[in-house]
């Protein structure tokens, strides 16, 4: 039985460095995965996001190559990840684990300076941590040479593939030894992922963690909870619910940066300590929001997916879902961030009544139920914020230094109980804001509109005539963005075949630039001098103008709406 991360087979430096760090028992994946790994075995993993992944292919290949010195341009060591930030949380923790056997990590995304990147490859990187975007672009200018290389993982493969990098993985693979070692992690094992594994992987070592399910009699690592409303009520619910569950930091997830910047808003003035994160935003700014959140300094982040892709805080209590994610996949990868290491978390749902499908997936996905909740209401509410305003108080006093204040009120010659009672009132007035009229709002349980009490209820035969559908109301189809604007536009690019142009550069661009799902997207176009991609409209603006100020295959082009087309949803998915 494999206890200790010495019983895996790793050197004294790492085990040196771990001991530092405060690890003491490898979790479930760490024990399966290491042995084979360091034994030099190819390994085909499924493993949910927060299970210690990282450290799963980050300590075997350390153990192999962290003695050895690199040449420059050729690393030892690849690591592929889907977006920047998880770049980033990668390469520090090669660089945490490995400070022992002083090594040598670069990691490499778009969105950074490509020389200060390439300059660092030439010191003879070991390790490399990339986006496959941006190391093709390494390769192609010739700053990152593969032919060296002992080993590559391929981290959050599904991932990957979802943001249109499948060509770019297939190019990189290529271009590496076969001799070289192959780890390939991901959260689902689909039909695509088992022909990469099938193409590129050398009978593979299988590990398959499931997570942890709670104990009978005791409370789950995450416990899910869903609150179901009409769409005008989010907002004021979310409010609630926070004031209800008091985190400790909060992260909150939204489709679109103008949603995350519309509700970093109105949380702010509910006199929260709110930071927002999209990729609308500059590295700089991330890193700032970043170091406020590790620091303690913000109550909740409010965010997009690919934003938030990597982030590990160890104090992050909550995860919310404003909107529930079109992808089962993509909750398991958000409320992942929460309950991390053995540690509790909540993550928390707010939905639509015409969300219920997309909660039954995730429930079938995940198989685990949601606790369905009522929303507090306004009584509930404020007896909590008193109750918190007073335990404040009572360390106020226990704390002292309070004779300048004393002064005052003995001045006042007042009832002492009505004045306490006074200054508690103006405190709670001061706190909730401007939301006076919002803190009185009776939410409605879907019951009371005639609807289901929420996603599982049982369906109206077909045929009948539903409830609460007046006179104005029309059925709209759906689409894969954001379900309440189903039109699609189409968007000219002016670069095609001719210069390279693929349809994973428009996805990546559109995913990690403009910050929108690649989900949302339609079809592709990809003719001789230009390309053509279809968005969600309500989003088409942003993208346009995300596009005209990057760049594409290296160049900058042209980028317009084609004036021409507009329908209602793609017919098929590409």
């Amino acid at each position: 039985m494999k206890d200790s991360f010495a019983d895996l087979g790793l050197g004294q430096e790492l085990l040196t460095e771990l001991a530092a760090l405060g690890y003491e028992e490898p979790t479930p994946i760490q024990k399966a995965a290491i042995p084979p790994l360091v034994a030099g075995r190819d390994l085909l993993g499924q493993a949910a996001t927060g299970t210690g992944k990282t450290a799963a292919f980050a300590l075997p290949m350390l153990e192999r190559i962290g003695r050895e010195r690199a040449e420059p341009l050729k690393p030892l060591g690849l690591v592929l990840v889907p977006t920047r930030e998880l770049a980033v949380q990668v390469a520090e923790a090669y660089g945490s684990y490995g400070k022992g056997l002083r090594v040598s990590v670069v990691p490499v995304f778009g969105g950074a300076d490509f020389r200060k990147q390439a300059m660092g490859l030439r010191k003879g990187a070991q390790v490399v941590v990339a986006t496959p975007g941006r190391a093709l672009d390494h390769m192609r200018r010739e700053s990152l040479d593969l032919s060296a290389l002992k080993m590559v993982v391929l981290d959050e493969a599904d991932e990957m593939l979802d943001m249109g990098f499948a060509e770019d993985l297939e190019a990189i693979l290529n271009a590496t030894p076969e001799t070289r070692q192959t780890a390939l992690f991901s959260a689902t094992l689909a039909p695509r992922i088992a022909r990469i594994a099938e193409k590129h992987l050398n009978d593979p070592e299988r590990v398959q963690i499931a997570r942890e399910k709670g104990v009978k009699g005791t409370a789950a690592k995450v416990r899910q909870v869903a609150f179901v409303v009409p769409r005008a009520f989010k907002v004021v619910t979310l409010g609630r619910v926070l004031d209800m569950e008091d985190p400790a930091l909060a992260l909150v997830f939204c489709r679109t940066r103008i949603e995350v910047d519309e509700l970093a808003d109105a949380l702010t003035g509910r006199g929260y300590r709110v930071e927002a994160l999209h990729g609308g935003m500059g590295q700089m700014d991330r890193d700032r929001v970043m170091r406020k959140a590790r620091g303690q300094a913000v109550d909740v982040v409010v965010a997009t997916d690919v934003a938030a892709r990597g982030i590990d805080i160890d104090h992050l209590s909550h995860v919310v879902n404003f909107d529930v994610p079109p992808a089962p996949e993509t909750y398991v990868h958000r409320i992942g961030r929460t309950g991390r290491a053995g540690r509790e978390g909540t993550a928390i749902t707010i939905a639509t009544p015409r969300e219920g499908r997309m909660m039954r997936n995730i429930e079938s996905l995940t198989k685990q139920r949601f606790e369905m909740a009522d929303v507090p209401t306004p009584d509930q509410v404020r007896s909590r914020r008193l109750d918190r305003m007073k335990a404040e108080l009572a360390k106020a006093v226990e704390a002292g230094e309070l004779e300048p204040f004393l002064s005052t009120v003995r001045a006042m010659d007042m009832d002492p109980a009505e004045l306490a009672a006074a200054a508690l009132k103006s405190l709670h007035e001061a706190r909730r804001g401007d939301h006076a009229a919002e803190d009185k709002l009776q939410v409605p349980k879907w019951e009371d509109r005639g609807g289901p009490a929420h996603p599982r209820a049982e369906r109206e035969p077909r045929g009948k005539e539903r409830p609460d559908r007046g006179a104005g109301w029309k059925k709209k189809t759906p689409m894969r963005g954001d379900r309440g604007t189903p039109e699609f536009v189409r968007v000219f690019v002016g670069g095609g075949k001719r210069m390279g142009m693929r349809p994973a550069d428009l996805v990546g661009a559109i995913a990690n630039e403009a910050d929108v799902n690649p989900r949302a997207l339609g079809g592709i176009e990809i003719e001789e001098l230009a390309s053509f991609v279809e968005v969600p409209a309500q989003e088409a603006d942003h993208i346009i103008q995300v596009l005209r100020k990057s760049t594409l295959r290296g160049r900058k082009v042209k980028v317009n709406r084609d004036l021409g087309f507009r329908r209602a949803a793609p017919p098929h998915k590409r």
